[in-house]
């Protein structure tokens, strides 16, 4: 549809974790997208998970750019989009089984990722898939020249944004109750990480 938001990073990444969602979340029912952006994602996960119930969500200020795109997909799947800031209440009491968020973690401040963690520890039942795409170092180390740069260029943007230590993450998931599953490498020096909510 000509005139939406369009970003072609999604356009990159689409298939490569369609690949991994299409067996992580093969049993479960509905999807909780935190920072859907331009909706490229929750039209193309919908449409090729018909499975799913998707509930995108974004800040307030960007449901503009996002809603167009949801409202002109036809299948009966995905849901209208919401707001919501991780940092700030209203969350769903209860958030369903399977959550995912790309390309948010290095945006948001550190802060809020760890928020987000303590939210979904709050909320998530055990079983709940939590999928999470995006560039991570590793040991403190960058995996690439072009994450570096990629980090240098976040860091002229927004003082807060910055490439994640997996380390710092996975233990904000474990403190949570979230046990890592995946860690599954992608195309362009990205990850996409799979969590698994725990009895508790």
């Amino acid at each position: 549809m000509d005139g939406l938001p369009w970003s072609q990073a999604c356009e990159n990444n689409k298939a490569p974790i369609l690949d991994i969602l299409r067996r992580v979340l093969a049993d479960k029912t509905q999807v909780l997208e935190l920072g859907a952006g331009t909706g490229q994602h929750a039209t193309w996960f919908a449409g090729h998970l018909p499975h799913l119930i998707w509930q995108p969500t974004d800040l307030h200020s960007n449901l503009p750019a996002l809603a167009p795109r949801c409202a002109a997909y036809e299948g009966g799947n995905l849901l209208p989009p919401l707001a919501l800031d991780v940092c700030q209440h209203p969350w769903p009491a209860q958030v369903p089984d399977a959550v995912f968020t790309a390309n948010s973690f290095h945006i948001m401040p550190f802060s809020a990722v760890a928020q987000c963690f303590a939210e979904l520890g709050r909320r998530a039942r055990p079983g709940t898939a939590l999928c999470v795409y995006g560039p991570f170092n590793y040991g403190g180390q960058y995996t690439s020249d072009s994450n570096a740069r990629f980090d240098q260029w976040l860091a002229q943007q927004h003082p807060d944004s910055a490439i994640r230590d997996f380390e710092a993450v996975d233990e904000l998931a474990r403190q949570a109750g979230f046990a890592l599953l995946e860690d599954n490498a992608m195309p362009a020096n990205n990850r996409l990480l799979v969590w698994w909510q725990t009895d508790r």
